[in-house]
């Protein structure tokens, strides 16, 4: 299942080139991931810290393919794909998109720990949501 939200590109995020300076790209995926992970997941990452679990990444990759401009009206989307080497990690592939046209991709790696230190973990339900999930091509 792919999930889709649209964006705008903030004025302020706009650099000296007229573009949108490349630390933002990121950040716009955050917003979609989050989203995504507790409208498919059902995993609040608010309520679940106050119970001692964090979801924290432990990687990404991201390739930028376009830049975005001034007031540019494009989506990012979010995809959830299971790890084939059995490892507790979650992987969110995510894009943006402008015009039908990718504007950078990437991929997110994530796991659970307890919040006073341990091992890594996914919750069951997390677990179970994997079970459909396609695995990553490494």
């Amino acid at each position: 299942m792919e999930y889709v939200k649209e964006y705008t590109v903030k004025p302020e995020h706009i650099d000296v080139q007229n573009i949108m300076d490349g630390l933002y790209y990121p950040f716009y995926m955050e917003y979609c991931r989050h989203d995504f992970i507790k409208d498919v997941l059902g995993f609040s990452l608010e309520e679940e810290a106050q119970k001692g679990i964090n979801m924290v990444l432990s990687q990404y990759t991201i390739q930028f393919v376009r830049s975005l401009k001034r007031d540019d009206k494009f989506t990012v989307t979010c995809q959830l794909m299971a790890d084939g080497s059995g490892k507790p990690q979650i992987h969110f592939e995510q894009k943006i998109m402008l015009n039908n046209k990718v504007v950078t991709k990437a991929v997110f790696t994530g796991t659970c720990v307890p919040a006073t230190g341990g091992r890594p973990f996914l919750p069951e339900a997390i677990k179970e949501k994997l079970k459909d999930a396609p695995v990553l091509n490494a």
